[in-house]
């Protein structure tokens, strides 16, 4: 009787902790304020009418959402103590953010946040959340997982090309009324014969590597599993198990993995000098996976001949970032998976999971970042 007795005492304590830990998703009848933090279009969003992904745009949902009676509210301003994201943390049910202007999610930020229920990301990349501390809070941390893949591909095969073909020191004569076909020439190359290696073969490693293949390239991959054997056998991509063996023989390296704690950092003075001498290295994942300044000294040095990508710490990056300023670079504001194609998708699906999160449903699995207190695996 007396063991009977202890355990369900145990049983009453571990629900009430339980109930503690997990907020809950599904979202309660009434009306819900929703927060969404993006970029300014200013006097661009009157060009495209599918220029959904800004403030102004308001990822197409304030009408439906309005309409339903629930409060949204979208800004650009998110930093600082008196910023407008900060005047609403405490009552906000669902907060959305965006890769290319990311509201910084902090410990501090989640422990006043006493309404927070859902955090989504509008596109793939969610490590703008203090992922650990939302786990422990019990919140859902979800994105549209595949809305800009394909974007991010493309434009990673862009920056390949622009680099390998010495493109920006062209473009720069032409506007500046140059002309000295000799000062590009000396180090343009092809890109057929080259060594490619991409550090992540997820979604966008994997298509990258598809549409590489026509270029005659030699092809290595480095993650966690390898590929299906029937893609390695079409793309003729070869499997790296350890990273700092494949580094050395590729002639350009792009970075295709997730902000971790294991990967933040993960690029610094010692690996760089791993690489090749007159590597190419394109970088769409995440600024913080570099060592920002060993990268500057190294583009500097010649051992990388070129950097390029769209990714810095922090965003916006400040004026005095020395990715601005090092030789050899061909450095954009964060823009690669949000174009207008990648917009209309990342919107939809971001539409999609709060119809489901205001039914009780659940999500598409993959969308999935944190849920029930668990890291998808990417992230632990």
């Amino acid at each position: 009787m007396k063991q009977v007795a202890c355990s369900a005492i145990k049983a009453v304590a571990n629900s009430r902790s339980s109930s503690v830990l997990t907020r809950q998703l599904h979202a309660s009848p009434g009306s819900k304020k929703i927060v969404g933090v993006f970029y300014k279009a200013n006097e661009h969003f009157t060009k495209n009418p599918n220029f959904v992904g800004c403030v102004e745009g308001a990822l197409g949902l304030r009408q439906w959402l309005e309409s339903q009676g629930h409060q949204y509210i979208v800004t650009d301003d998110k930093d600082g103590p008196d910023c407008e994201l900060d005047k609403h943390i405490s009552d906000l049910h669902v907060l959305i953010s965006t890769p290319f202007h990311p509201a910084y999610v902090t410990t501090e930020r989640i422990k006043r946040a006493k309404n927070l229920q859902l955090l989504l990301t509008a596109g793939i990349g969610s490590d703008h959340v203090d992922l650990k501390a939302a786990a422990e809070a019990g919140l859902t941390v979800a994105e549209v997982t595949g809305s800009n893949v394909v974007s991010v591909a493309e434009d990673e095969l862009m920056r390949i090309l622009i680099l390998v073909r010495n493109f920006l020191p062209g473009y720069h004569q032409v506007i500046t009324g140059d002309w000295n076909v000799a000062g590009i020439a000396y180090r343009a190359y092809d890109l057929e014969g080259k060594t490619v290696g991409t550090i992540g073969a997820g979604r966008i490693g994997k298509l990258l590597l598809q549409r590489l293949k026509p270029f005659n390239c030699n092809l290595l991959y480095h993650d966690r599993v390898k590929i299906d054997p029937e893609l390695e056998k079409q793309t003729g991509a070869k499997f790296e198990e350890d990273l700092d063996t494949m580094l050395p023989k590729c002639d350009i390296i792009v970075v295709n993995m997730p902000l971790t704690e294991k990967t933040r950092g993960m690029f610094d003075k010692d690996r760089i000098t791993k690489m090749k001498k007159g590597v190419l290295i394109v970088n769409n994942a995440r600024g913080a996976i570099m060592d920002t300044q060993a990268v500057a000294d190294a583009c500097s040095s010649g051992h990388i001949a070129g950097y390029s990508g769209d990714v810095w710490f922090p965003k916006p990056a400040p004026k005095d970032h020395p990715w601005r300023y090092m030789p050899n670079q061909a450095m954009t504001p964060h823009i690669s998976g949000t174009t207008i194609d990648a917009q209309l998708r990342y919107a939809a699906g971001v539409k999609d999971m709060l119809e489901r999160y205001f039914k009780g449903e659940e999500f598409p699995a993959q969308n999935y970042i944190v849920k029930e207190g668990e890291l998808a695996p990417q992230y632990r």
